[in-house]
């Protein structure tokens, strides 16, 4: 068991990545009728090369009573080439009344037995104040030896309009201290400053204790934000500790969103300081784009394109090549509330070729609308 639960999350991970590599052009009800408030189910098959590790994943979302519910099931290929169960991840967030939504999410796995077990609990509470202030309460637990949850992290969030203009976060993470209590183990506050209609800029701290117990700034997010109803520009800068204990720039991204004729086009360049193969003199050089392309048929169906380039560690000096592209294509089904989606994923192989990794097939139906009860649950 407890082997299982050090490799679960690893999986997991893999597994998360998997499917989070492209912004599809349509993953949900909300996308493709523009109404949230509605059930629907979903089917994912990934194929890998080879029929290698298949794996299958069922979804479906509800609303009723003051409740969603949604569930997600995920299975793998056995070795008598039937699909297994894998994992479960069920979450369910209620309104408790009119400025609280409480959501419990809990995640199951599979024991070496096959047994459903639980792995992780996730409980938060959101609760909305007079003046625009919202306190978040996040707690993570996970089973014991014994299958009794303990207590592994909480995080507690506060926002605020401290300004006409001016809007502060601060999160505390708090994790399991020696003493058998909670200490704080991260900081961070993040003020955005709106500077016009539709301009602002960020300002984000993270602070880490050091040997001491002292707060020492690890990490310093600054940027701005300017969006003209058309396009619309972000550039972020990263500060971070040196040697010295000064901070210096050790990062630099811009990204561009606009669109034309139909077409969305998203770039963003990451600049760094540290490249693979290059001696580190502080000078910020292009190590990393990502281009995002989605549109739209006139048959209805949505395009989307995310393309990598990075630089090829072994010749730094040479210009960014593609090391990973992702297509996805959504379709309409035969029924106005079906759809079809299909996702392919190409990555750079040893020879320096772009090779087929994965094969996502996806059907989703959305039910008719189902009107949600807003009254506090009894």
């Amino acid at each position: 068991m407890a082997s299982f639960r050090v490799l679960l999350p690893i999986l997991l991970g893999i597994w998360l990545t998997s499917q989070g590599t492209i912004v599809p052009a349509q993953t949900s009800s909300e996308n493709s009728t523009g109404n949230a408030n509605q059930s629907w189910s979903a089917t994912t098959q990934q194929q890998l090369p080879g029929n290698l590790n298949p794996t299958r994943t069922s979804e479906t979302h509800t609303e009723a009573g003051g409740r969603v519910v949604d569930n997600q099931s995920v299975e793998s290929m056995g070795r008598d080439g039937r699909f297994e169960p894998y994992l479960d991840v069920q979450k369910e967030t209620i309104k408790v009344d009119a400025n609280t939504v409480r959501t419990v999410e809990r995640t199951f796995g599979r024991d070496s037995e096959g047994r459903k077990t639980l792995v992780q609990v996730t409980e938060e509470e959101r609760r909305s104040l007079p003046g625009g202030e919202v306190k978040v309460a996040r707690t993570t637990s996970d089973p014991d030896a014994n299958g009794a949850l303990q207590t592994v992290q909480r995080e507690i969030q506060d926002t605020r309009q401290i300004a006409p203009n001016v809007q502060e976060t601060k999160s505390t993470l708090l994790t399991p201290s020696s003493n058998g209590g909670f200490a704080a183990s991260m900081q961070t506050t993040e003020r955005q400053t709106k500077t016009g209609e539709h301009n602002l800029e960020f300002r984000k701290s993270t602070l880490l204790p050091d040997a001491n117990g002292n707060w020492q700034l690890s990490e310093l997010r600054e940027g701005t934000v300017k969006d003209d109803g058309k396009d619309r520009t972000k550039e972020e800068r990263v500060l971070r500790p040196g040697t010295d204990g000064n901070l210096s720039l050790v990062e630099r991204t811009v990204s561009k969103e606009s669109e034309n004729a139909g077409e969305k086009r998203q770039t963003v360049d990451t600049y760094s300081t540290n490249l693979p193969g290059v001696p580190i003199d502080g000078s910020l050089r292009l190590n990393q784009r990502v281009t995002t392309v989605q549109r739209k048929a006139g048959d209805g169906a949505q395009f989307s394109e995310k393309k990598i380039e990075q630089r090829n560690p072994a010749q730094p000096s040479d210009s960014l090549r593609v090391t990973e592209q992702a297509i996805d294509i959504v379709r309409p089904g035969m029924t106005p509330s079906t759809t079809r989606e299909t996702q392919s994923i190409r990555s750079l192989d040893s020879n320096g070729n772009l090779g087929v990794v994965s094969v996502d097939t996806r059907k989703q139906d959305n039910s008719p609308a189902i009107k949600v009860d807003i009254a506090p649950a009894k």
